[in-house]
């Protein structure tokens, strides 16, 4: 990433990826920028103060709210270097850990998950209520955008603050988006709450996970600058005035999970549980975090700027890693270390044929370009103390 990118006026955009006790991997990521940040600027600089939109679906959207609620003193109520902490303090109790050995609980899951979503989210429900109190949207210390899915309606919610500004009825309580957008189908419960408007006016949501739309939320958050640009008469946004960080939360692309031979004879309710996974989750998971990362990929490669776009993905993750929910203790801390050793592997850019992320020769570590990242988003921060950023100025018109 060229530190001469921070002497024009860019936009600078964090987009976190859906996948439960896996953001603990975006989460190691995370807390190694804003190290390097500190130290270039001081112990008080935070993720937000350097990123115009941070987008984040599910388990991205609860991080994102981490990062961008504010506390009795507004600033942000997380630091980075605190959410793997978050993520092994509350996920076993989001998600409630029994022997995944015995037959008869096998049994009993197969039984459930036709029955009910596998965990009831109370848990989740009153964490949120209680970290999060009243805040709502607009009050995040700069633009979220996080999306969740309507199955009234049958299409995405994307809130954002830019909209909850401009629309009363968008405003809603940071805690029941946070819930929405992690509410995955078969896991957690779907999420009803309402907004009023400033007229009195009722909007009903019925959402489940952000992820059945939007797993990668990296293309929405640059479609939602350049909406917010054209709706101010002000020219689109263009790859090359993005400078674009996106996490993956890791997959399974090296392990062979599924194969025809077996599929070929599933039924419904292999589709949906098979051996303590769930197969149409994790298709649909994946398929919208690739396809995101190939039209980014493609965008910023047709013009030239593709070092605008830093994609940083574990792509070899096997067995209990790859599972969203196995909160055992011995496999969160499995995820901290994947974390840590993905910043010492080299950087790597998807390869359009498999899928699988091939080393780019010359880009160093995923370490080295975090650190030279966070010089252009610190040299960006000095120039935008003078002169709006682009995204900004079209806000305020």
């Amino acid at each position: 990433m060229s530190t001469g990118l921070a002497k024009r006026k860019m936009v600078t955009v964090l987009s976190i990826d859906g996948g439960g006790i896996r953001g603990i991997i975006p989460g190691t990521l995370l807390a190694f920028l804003e190290s390097k940040l500190q130290q270039l600027d001081g112990p008080s600089a935070r993720i937000a103060d350097y990123f115009d939109i941070i987008a984040g679906t599910s388990t991205g959207g609860l991080v994102t709210t981490m990062l961008t609620a504010p506390n009795k003193d507004n600033r942000p109520m997380y630091e980075a270097k605190d959410i793997n902490n978050f993520y092994l303090d509350h996920t076993p109790k989001i998600f409630p850990q029994k022997s995944r050995n015995d037959f008869m609980t096998s049994i009993t899951s197969m039984v459930g998950a036709v029955k009910g979503p596998k965990y009831d989210g109370k848990y989740l429900r009153a964490l949120t209520k209680g970290l999060l109190g009243d805040l709502t949207l607009k009050q995040t210390l700069t633009n979220v955008v996080i999306p969740a899915f309507d199955i009234n309606y049958l299409q995405p919610v994307i809130f954002s603050t830019i909209d909850a500004k401009e629309k009363s009825e968008k405003n809603a309580k940071l805690s029941d988006i946070c819930v929405s957008t992690s509410a995955a189908p078969t896991f957690l419960p779907a999420h009803y709450f309402e907004v009023k408007d400033n007229e009195g006016k009722t909007r009903p949501f019925n959402l489940v996970d952000g992820g059945v739309a939007a797993n990668n939320p990296t293309m929405m958050a640059i479609s939602h600058i350049n909406r917010e640009m054209l709706k101010n008469n002000s020219e689109p946004m263009y790859a090359t005035r993005l400078q674009v960080l996106s996490l993956g939360t890791g997959s399974a692309k090296h392990e062979g999970k599924y194969d025809a031979a077996r599929a070929s004879r599933w039924g419904l309710l292999n589709w949906m549980f098979h051996n303590g996974s769930t197969p149409l989750v994790d298709i649909f998971g994946d398929a919208s975090c690739d396809m995101v990362d190939f039209h980014v990929s493609t965008l910023f490669d047709s013009l030239q700027v593709k070092d605008n776009y830093l994609r940083i993905q574990e792509d070899s993750l096997i067995g209990d890693e790859a599972s969203v929910d196995i909160a055992t203790e011995k496999n969160l801390r499995r995820l901290v270390e994947i974390g840590e050793a993905l910043l010492k592997k080299q950087v790597s850019r998807v390869q359009f044929d498999t899928g699988r992320y091939k080393t780019s020769e010359g880009e160093g570590t995923y370490e080295d370009a975090l650190t030279i990242f966070a010089k252009t988003l610190s040299e960006g921060r000095k120039l935008n103390k003078t002169t709006q950023s682009p995204i900004e100025i079209a806000i305020s018109n």
